[in-house]
């Protein structure tokens, strides 16, 4: 009977188990998903009033930047031996699914592909014309914004161990803080621990949110680096005013 109820016990764990995994997961793509399209309406509307003259150029040249400060600052990474190539698998996946898949270059070679000049004339098919010229542009930087949003994605994946590194330092100096506090017969007090660990998450998925739906390129470690910081920051206060019962 004890066996039944420890096995029943470990089962419901496991499934409790799977099920966190599960959902963590389900959340993650959501999120992600929602900030690629975020991004694309937000390159929409920035070709619309904006940056109406680059059109889908503004999407290339954020491209080309992106590669760009991949290839100079990140030729190393604590996770891969090729930062670059991993960046191109990203974006050559979310070309495969997002474009090939979905014929969507076709349907922009189509709409950008001068048309016959004997049949466009003045009124409607004038308009008609320049309507698919419209599209076709919105559709390319379609396109580019979700290369931009997978070499971002790349980045940011190559740039955890920062925010493990830099946590690991911040606990570190923190428990020898507190243990100095505490045998000097410091002062203890939850109200800041609380408050550090308030700040944890949003250091972490914040630059997330920031850097995948920014409409202009930005060096990563302008992004990266400050949320780091904060969140090396707040682990080494919670270590330093971590009490037995908080």
């Amino acid at each position: 009977m004890a066996t039944s109820r420890q096995a029943s016990a470990q089962s419901t764990t496991e499934q409790g188990v799977i099920a966190t995994l599960l959902t963590g997961a389900i959340k993650l793509v959501f999120f992600l998903l929602l900030t690629l399209v975020f991004s694309i309406f937000t390159e929409w509307f920035g070709i619309t009033v904006i940056w109406p003259d680059q059109g889908s150029q503004h999407s290339q040249q954020m491209l080309e930047r992106e590669l760009g400060y991949l290839n100079d600052d990140f030729k190393h990474s604590g996770l891969v031996e090729q930062p670059k190539q991993v960046a191109d698998q990203f974006a050559a996946v979310f070309h495969r699914y997002l474009v090939e898949a979905t014929s969507i270059e076709a349907l922009i070679q189509w709409l950008a592909q001068p048309k016959n000049t004997n049949t466009v004339t003045t009124g409607f098919r004038l308009r008609l014309r320049g309507w698919s010229i419209n599209a076709a542009e919105y559709l390319q930087s379609t396109v580019t914004i979700s290369q931009v949003f997978a070499t971002r994605l790349a980045i940011l994946t190559l740039a955890l161990p920062a925010f493990v590194l830099l946590s690991l330092v911040g606990m570190v100096d923190g428990l020898v803080q507190r243990d100095i506090r505490r045998w000097s017969g410091g002062r203890e007090t939850s109200f800041v621990y609380h408050w550090a660990k308030r700040l944890v998450l949003p250091s972490m998925y914040l630059p997330w949110i920031m850097y995948l739906a920014m409409p202009v390129s930005v060096h990563p470690n302008l992004v990266v680096l400050p949320f780091a910081l904060v969140c090396a920051l707040s682990v080494a206060i919670m270590a330093t005013t971590f009490k037995k019962y908080v």
